[in-house]
C-alpha cells in the first residue's frame, strides 16, 4: 500500500459483486470522512463509488479508476432524529450504511416507509442512484435530501424536489452521495414485520434470490399501450391509446426464446428471464455477450429496446 495525504490506496483489489464474476480495481480507497472523500477526488476526480455490489457487473480486465468502497464504520452510521412525521422519524445514514439493515432496524422502530424494499441488497447510497424499488415501492418515496460533493469537490445538499427521480433513475450518478437523509412514518411494528415478510415471500417465490446474479438485470421498457394491448403484453385497458406504460422486461426476453439461453458460463434464468446468471469463476465477459444477445432478439422480435438496468464497470464505459 501507498499513502496519499494520509489516505491509504490499496492496489489490484478485487470488487466483489453479487455476479461473484470480474476484474479488480486497480486502485481502492476507504474513506473514513467527507474529508477523505473530498481527497480522493482531488486524486482522480473521475473516480467509480462502490456500493453493495449487488447491482454491478465489473470487466474482466478490470477498472483503471480509482474506486471508493464506504467500508469504514463512519461511512455507515446511522442515526434518527425528530422529523416531519413526529419524534424519531427522521433517519440519517452515511452512504455506506447497509439497506437491509436499515429496513429492519426501521420495522422495528414501528417506521413505515422501508420495508416494502425488502429483500434489495443495496448500500444506502447505492439505492439513492438507482431509485432503487420494485413491485411494493422505490426509496425515493421516503428520500427528505440528499449529501453529496461534485467532481470539484463541492459539497451539496439536494432537497427531493431537487432529484430528477423516475424510474430507475435520478440523475445522481455524476456526484458523490455522502450521505442520505429519508422521512419515514409511525407505524404499528407488528403490521410492518407482516408485511415485510409478505414482501419478502414474494421474491422468494419469483425469483432466483440464491444465484450469482445482480438482480432484474434489464429496465422495463415503456411503450405505446396501444402497441401493448395488441400484443397481449399488459391487461391494463385504460387511458388515452398514445399513453406509454411499462411492460415486463423478463416477460418480452422469455418470449423472445432467451430462458435458459446460454453464453460461456452466462445463463438467462429458468425462474425469471430477466435474472441472467453466472456461474461461480465465470467470466464477466460472458455476461456481457448474453446481456447483448438477449438485447438483439427482444429487439429483432418486437422492435423494443431494452436496457440495462445492471451498471457495468470497464474500459471505455462511463
Amino acid at each position: 500500500m501507498t499513502a496519499t495525504l494520509q489516505l491509504e490506496i490499496e492496489r489490484n483489489v478485487p470488487i466483489q459483486t453479487w455476479y461473484r464474476v470480474g476484474g479488480s480495481a486497480r486502485r481502492l480507497a476507504r474513506p473514513r470522512s467527507i474529508d477523505d472523500v473530498r481527497r480522493c477526488i482531488e486524486i482522480d476526480s473521475n473516480l467509480r463509488v462502490l456500493g453493495d455490489g449487488a447491482n454491478l457487473l465489473v470487466a474482466d480486465e478490470g477498472v483503471q479508476e480509482l474506486v471508493l468502497a464506504f467500508t469504514d464504520r463512519a461511512m455507515q452510521a446511522v442515526r434518527f432524529e425528530d422529523g416531519p412525521s413526529g419524534p424519531g422519524s427522521r433517519m440519517i445514514a452515511m452512504a455506506g450504511a447497509n439497506l437491509p439493515k436499515l429496513i429492519t432496524d426501521t420495522v422495528r422502530r414501528g417506521l413505515e416507509g422501508l420495508e416494502g424494499l425488502g429483500g434489495i441488497p443495496a448500500s444506502i447510497g447505492g439505492a439513492a442512484v438507482m431509485n432503487a424499488g420494485g413491485t411494493f415501492g422505490q426509496i425515493a418515496d421516503v428520500i427528505a435530501c440528499i449529501h453529496t460533493i461534485d467532481r470539484q469537490g463541492r459539497e451539496r445538499t439536494l432537497q427531493r424536489s431537487q432529484i430528477d427521480y423516475s424510474y430507475r433513475h435520478s440523475g445522481l450518478s455524476g456526484v458523490v452521495i455522502t450521505c442520505v437523509e429519508l422521512d419515514l412514518r409511525p407505524g404499528d411494528p407488528a403490521a410492518l414485520r407482516g408485511r415485510l415478510k409478505d414482501v419478502m415471500a414474494y421474491k422468494k417465490n419469483s425469483q432466483p434470490m440464491g444465484a450469482n446474479s445482480a438482480g432484474c438485470c434489464f429496465r422495463n421498457p415503456s411503450i405505446r399501450r396501444d402497441i401493448a394491448l395488441a400484443a397481449g403484453w399488459t391487461k391494463d385497458s385504460s387511458g388515452d391509446a398514445s399513453d406509454l406504460i411499462r411492460v415486463s422486461a423478463g416477460m418480452l426476453i422469455d418470449r423472445a426464446g432467451c430462458k435458459g439461453l446460454r453464453i460461456g458460463s452466462a445463463e438467462v434464468s429458468q425462474g425469471h428471464a430477466n435474472f441472467l446468471v453466472a456461474d461461480t469463476g465465470g467470466r464477466a465477459g460472458d455476461v456481457i455477450a448474453l446481456m447483448a444477445e438477449c438485447s438483439r432478439r427482444v429487439f429483432d422480435a418486437f422492435g423494443v429496446r431494452i436496457e440495462p438496468e445492471v451498471v457495468v464497470w470497464g474500459p471505455g464505459r462511463a
